[in-house]
């Protein structure tokens, strides 16, 4: 069992699946000559949305994109691809989830997701892109590394919260529907989002358009 602190104080805890998958490594990949994450001062602005279950991510990623006139390419949408590429298995996801519940396959799921996270960051850019709200979240240390050292080049790494309270979050984002309200209080306590981040935005209170609007402001480009 693995323990990490947040920065609320807490500790947040979260087990480790009996069989934790192992996946080949395929070095950093490049994009235009250039590693991933590295020191050469070349900086990207794409906008990158990052945040718990239920934020609106996906609605204020289709917004930026036409206020932007660019396309949004969504990790959910393109992960599988990436995480084929390293031996993801569907049926090994489903097998733990059955037998150890959606945290099993959730930590089967993250060395295939941050393998996505830096193939997609490589890969794309004049777009807005958005994470999978266990895209920004990693409680193994050297997979978090690798993600502060993919989007280090990006400055507008945009974190949606609802607001600044961690439980009132949490409520909110339950009531709006959402189901998994562990696994959004681990998403909202751990440190790896507000780490990455560059700009927070809270949304409580809010239209989409308006928290739109709030983001280009904050970025220039109102």
């Amino acid at each position: 069992m693995k323990s990490q602190r947040s920065r609320f104080g807490s500790t947040q805890v979260l087990d480790q699946p009996s069989r934790i998958a192992t996946v080949p490594s395929a070095g950093l990949w490049v994009r235009s000559g250039s590693p991933v994450g590295s020191e050469d001062g070349v900086m990207r602005d794409e906008v990158v949305l990052i945040g718990p279950l239920g934020a609106g991510k996906t609605t204020v990623a289709a917004l930026l994109g036409q206020a932007l006139g660019l396309p949004v390419v969504a990790l959910d949408d393109v992960r599988w691809n990436y995480s084929a590429e390293v031996g993801h298995d569907a049926d090994e996801a489903a097998m733990r989830e059955a037998r150890e519940g959606f945290i099993a396959k959730y930590q089967y799921w993250k060395p295939f997701e941050i393998h996505a996270v830096e193939r997609v960051l490589a890969e794309h850019s004049d777009c807005v892109i958005e994470f999978g709200a266990g895209h920004s979240v990693y409680e193994d240390d050297a997979m978090f590394e690798r993600a502060r050292r993919a989007l280090a080049p990006f400055v507008n790494v945009v974190l949606l919260l609802p607001c600044p309270d961690p439980d009132e979050s949490v409520r909110i984002l339950t009531e709006r529907g959402e189901e998994k309200a562990q696994l959004n209080r681990h998403f909202i306590a751990h440190h790896s989002n507000y780490d990455l981040a560059t700009h927070t935005v809270y949304t409580e209170g809010q239209t989409p358009t308006g928290t739109c609007h709030e983001i280009l402001a904050r970025l220039g480009r109102a």
